[in-house]
């Protein structure tokens, strides 16, 4: 199942800026990671092949179910984003993901994302946020990318998500978009965690 964040009120601003998004870019296929029941995205017209990876079974087996019904296009496999080796995409889309692991996983995550050839990266960053702190698995915390541990560059664009969930502390909530080559090595962001 997705979380909260997946309602049409809090996708509308991604739905209507993805597809042009991911026009200009000139990218042919998607990684959606993780997909979760894809719900939101997938009611979108993709100009391009999706594919949806996601660590629980029953969620890449449901999707399936609905892509041979043909309610869901592409394809879905179960992959753990931190571990398994993933599919080949031009862009990466892993919203709300990455401020549910720690920063050790959060790097292990980057490293597969990096090998699997992918050339853009579509992830959850919150600009405002001032502080990043580590968390366990599974807990959740707002992040700016471009801060330290991470020290992303400035992202080549901002989906302002226009999000009103937490009684507003969460207004910043976007998606950035990286190119993977651009990001500090795995290597170098795991002595910063």
């Amino acid at each position: 199942m997705s979380g909260l964040g997946s309602e049409d009120p809090a996708t509308a601003a991604i739905r209507d800026a993805l597809p042009p998004l991911l026009q200009r870019l000139g990218a042919r296929s998607l990684l959606d990671a993780p997909c979760g029941d894809a719900g939101w995205i997938g009611r979108l017209e993709l100009d391009c092949d999706y594919t949806g990876v996601d660590i629980v079974p029953s969620l890449v087996a449901a999707n399936n179910r609905r892509v041979a019904d043909g309610e869901l296009a592409g394809r879905f496999v179960v992959a753990d984003i931190t571990r398994d080796a993933l599919p080949r995409a031009d862009l990466i889309l892993c919203r709300d993901c990455l401020v549910h692991l720690s920063f050790q996983n959060i790097v292990r995550a980057v490293a597969r994302f990096r090998d699997s050839g992918a050339q853009y990266l579509l992830v959850t960053t919150f600009p405002e946020w001032q502080d990043n702190r580590d968390c366990e698995d599974g807990d959740w915390r707002a992040l700016d990318m471009t801060k330290a541990p991470f020290n992303w560059p400035a992202p080549r664009a901002l989906i302002d998500e226009r999000c009103e969930e937490g009684g507003g502390g969460w207004r910043d909530k976007s998606l950035g978009l990286w190119r993977l080559d651009e990001l500090p090595d795995s290597a170098r962001m795991a002595a910063d965690v």
